[in-house]
């Protein structure tokens, strides 16, 4: 884990005049601040709007500083050494004056030890600042950390109820702890203390609450959805060898003491035929790991201007990483990433390719990424390359036996009894139909059955699969094409 102490330290000791620290949690920042400058020997003064100049745990300050320009003034003129803590300095930054002033100081530094330091949210310096500073990061908590503040948490509920303890699903807590990790100390305080108000209880209720406020305090710009449309693998027919993959990977995944020796899963790519399920397939996994689906809008991704459209993708991309452990949902890869010769972006998706293909490789938190495709001919072969993904599927159409399943699942889910059905049958003469073409005879023949004003039937159900023309015939000649490549490259999913 990374010492903050010692990071902190190595930057003040490496003489950098200027060091900009990106946090929310000022308090903690200055309590670091004040370690290493005792360690160090060094005044350490604190500049905000308010107070102006004060020096550390002083109440009285320097006069007429309230203003970062008089600060800057009175710093520049000083001779003390000394780190000067700025916050929230950030809309002044953009000042000519203040930015030549700060400049000085820097150029100065040689003569006079001045650090400046400056702690927000949001840190951006202006150019000719950057080329002169250094960047400081608070590490977050760890999961021991976490684990801490939950029990602490704990004690402090059973404190303020009569000696009460709380309870909890020890599942839940796992998962808690796992989805703590990316907030900030104080944060993840707070949330658990929002857990156990509720009668002091931490259900899977709370665990959802809990992510959806990760997320929501993520800034993603609309390009990653947090999705709750999960689904249960035993919604989804067939895929034997996917399902059988993905339940030996769950533990790793999951970070579970018994599979520490094992690297995290990467994530996988599904092709397969239009309407074969891949789509059901991403929900399910995130379901049955219980955790957090983030699905990637390509369409919001891209942008006009120069740059934005690879930055937009790595913050995307560090939104899943604060969101780990979770499951990143790129649906129809192919639209976002195609770099054929047909290509007239101006080398855009080229760029977004790299930028995603080298966070692949790098990555070491728990994101795993599930991509569907359609048409592989639009893929680039450099994603193909082994090593990318830990496999590739192929979700092909589904065999008779599994036809009958879908056509179980489908009847399940909307009260009818799978009992009173014929499902053999309906599966023979469903040759070619892919899983959502099965889900839409269901729904065509209750809307039918409706109208009638009679119960649905096999009778009713084999009429609307005669009269549906499935995709494997309307565009039979592509759909034997993808399965041939597939048949050799793959892994069948079934």
């Amino acid at each position: 884990m990374k010492n903050d102490l010692r990071e902190l330290t190595l930057l003040i000791r490496s003489h950098f005049p200027i060091v900009a620290s990106e946090t929310p949690e000022e308090v903690r920042f200055l309590r670091l601040a004040e370690q290493v400058c005792n360690l160090e020997l060094l005044a350490l003064f604190v500049w905000s709007i308010v107070n102006g100049i004060r020096r550390n745990n002083r109440t009285d300050g320097v006069v007429q500083t309230n203003d970062l320009l008089d600060a800057l003034k009175h710093i520049n003129k000083t001779r003390q050494n000394g780190v000067y803590v700025l916050l929230d300095a950030q809309p002044f930054l953009d000042d000519p004056v203040n930015q030549r002033l700060i400049r000085e100081i820097a150029l100065d530094y040689n003569n006079v030890h001045r650090t400046l330091v400056f702690v927000s949210s949001t840190v951006k310096l202006p150019p000719d600042l950057q080329r002169m500073s250094a960047t400081f990061r608070l590490s977050l908590p760890d999961a021991d950390e976490l684990r801490t503040v939950i029990r602490e948490e704990a004690l402090f509920w059973t404190q303020q109820n009569d000696g009460q303890k709380p309870t909890g699903d020890q599942a839940a807590l796992q998962m808690l702890c796992q989805h703590l990790i990316g907030f900030t100390k104080d944060d993840a305080r707070r949330v658990v203390r929002q857990c156990m108000e509720d009668g002091g209880t931490i259900n899977m209720d709370d665990i959802a609450r809990v992510m959806r406020h990760k997320h929501e305090s993520l800034a993603s710009g609309g390009i990653l959805a947090l999705s709750t449309d999960f689904a249960k693998f035993s919604e989804v027919g067939g895929q034997r060898k996917l399902k059988k993959w993905l339940e030996r990977r769950r533990s790793a995944f999951a970070g579970n003491a018994s599979a520490a020796m094992l690297d995290p899963p990467k994530g996988v790519l599904l092709l397969g035929v239009q309407g074969g399920g891949k789509s059901l397939a991403a929900k399910a996994i995130a379901g049955s790991w219980s955790a957090p689906l983030l699905r990637v809008d390509v369409g919001a991704l891209y942008n006009k201007f120069h740059g934005e459209t690879e930055r937009n993708l790595r913050d995307a991309l560090e939104t899943a990483e604060a969101m780990a452990p979770c499951v990143l949902w790129l649906d129809e890869i192919e639209k976002g990433l195609s770099t054929g010769g047909d290509s007239n972006d101006g080398g855009v998706s080229r760029r977004v390719l790299g930028t995603l293909l080298t966070w692949m490789s790098d990555r070491k938190s728990r994101v795993f990424m599930v991509a569907t495709a359609n048409d592989i001919s639009r893929l680039p072969p450099e994603l193909m390359r082994k090593g990318r993904f830990d496999e590739i599927f192929f979700v092909d159409l589904p065999t008779e036996d599994v036809r009958a399943e879908i056509f179980r699942i489908h009847l399940s889910k909307r009260a009818q009894d799978p009992a009173q059905f014929d499902l053999a049958t309906m599966a023979r003469i469903a040759v070619g139909f892919s899983g959502a073409e099965i889900e839409q005879v269901v729904i065509a023949g209750l809307y039918e059955a409706h109208a009638n004003s009679t119960p649905l039937s096999t009778g009713v159900l084999e009429n609307e699969i005669r009269v549906t023309r499935p995709l494997s015939v309307v565009r039979a000649e592509e759909v034997e094409e993808l399965r041939d490549w597939a048949a050799e490259r793959t892994v069948m999913a079934d």
